[in-house]
């Protein structure tokens, strides 16, 4: 009977650890599940869209390898974005921009891959920012349907201007990145005075113009809008996760636009921003309340001020 008693001990110490880690992976399925199911269906119409490009195997080779390996850059490129993204509020659709213009894209097929491939990471990102507790309802309710109207026109006026000036769309995009790039840079030296009243805010209006500049130029919400908030008084937290999840709702709105009114055929570029900001998304939710944010906020503004000097300095070279 003590034989049974002391192997019966010498198997509790294994069951409990069994246990406990079931126990987590069910707690973590239970947390992430509609994450979960996002990324199923993401990878559902990833995979639908790609076969529907390419049905064989050396053309799907074709597929990741032209454009000198474009699709792995935007890989890389959609990973980083999304990290800055998710953690700043701030600063996919401008980091996408500047780059893709130094890759001399067509304006207008810059926004449309950017929106195209932001309408799967922003709702992975705003699934997330809910599963923190980040978002205030009520903001995002005022946020989301000005904001898809703005990003609606703003597409129709991009793909217009994009077909009869597409000479002075690129500069003009370029001095645009990089004044938020200049935004961006001095978010990082403002200080938020706790004591410091709410301004009162048009946020309908504000929603209206952040959309359609978000959508017309690439990016730009989250400067605008985000910044806006904060500045104003506004809890951070709460500010990024709700306007994360609006941007859901306008992001959406415009990739529709393009493809439908503009059409679009740039599925390399979109396949490779999607894959990379979706892996990132969840942990940028994460990282929002852990990163040190006036780092992030100088070295972004950086990187966006000299890819958008670039593009200046290759328009002046070309005239």
């Amino acid at each position: 009977m003590m034989k049974t008693d002391e192997q019966e001990v010498q198997l509790k110490p294994g069951q409990a650890f069994a246990d406990s880690l079931i126990t987590k992976i069910r707690k973590r399925i239970i947390k992430y599940k509609y994450f979960i199911l996002a990324a199923v269906v993401l990878i559902a119409v990833t995979v639908y869209i790609t076969l529907f490009q390419v049905s064989e195997a050396d053309e799907i080779k074709h597929f990741v390898t032209k454009d000198h390996h474009l699709f792995f850059w935007m890989l890389l490129l959609g990973f980083f974005a999304e990290i800055v993204a998710g953690s700043m509020g701030m600063g996919y659709g401008v980091i996408c921009t500047t780059t893709l213009l130094i890759l001399n894209l067509p304006p207008a097929t810059i926004s449309a891959s950017i929106h195209s491939a932001e309408s799967f990471t922003s709702a992975a990102g705003a699934i997330s920012h809910y599963q923190y507790k980040n978002v205030n309802k009520k903001l995002v309710k005022l946020l989301s349907i000005p904001g898809a109207i703005g990003a609606v026109l703003g597409a129709l006026a991009l793909i217009q201007l994009g077909h009869h000036s597409p000479k002075i769309i690129k500069p003009a995009l370029a001095l645009y990145t990089m004044y938020l790039g200049i935004r961006i840079l001095l978010n990082a030296f403002y200080k938020r005075s706790e004591k410091k009243k709410r301004q009162k805010i048009n946020i309908p209006l504000l929603a209206t113009i952040g959309g359609f500049i978000d959508s017309f130029g690439g990016g730009g919400w989250g400067p605008l809008v985000t910044g806006t908030f904060v500045k104003a008084g506004r809890t951070p937290r709460f500010v990024i996760g709700s306007s994360s999840f609006a941007k859901f709702v306008l992001t959406l709105a415009s990739a529709f636009t393009f493809i439908f009114a503009g059409g679009f055929s740039q599925w390399n570029v979109v396949a490779g921003l999607l894959i990379g900001g979706v892996i990132t998304a969840p942990f940028s939710a994460l990282i929002t309340s852990r990163v040190q944010v006036k780092k992030m906020f100088i070295f972004v503004g950086i990187v966006v001020i000299a890819c958008s000097l670039i593009t200046l300095v290759r328009f002046v070279l070309s005239l």
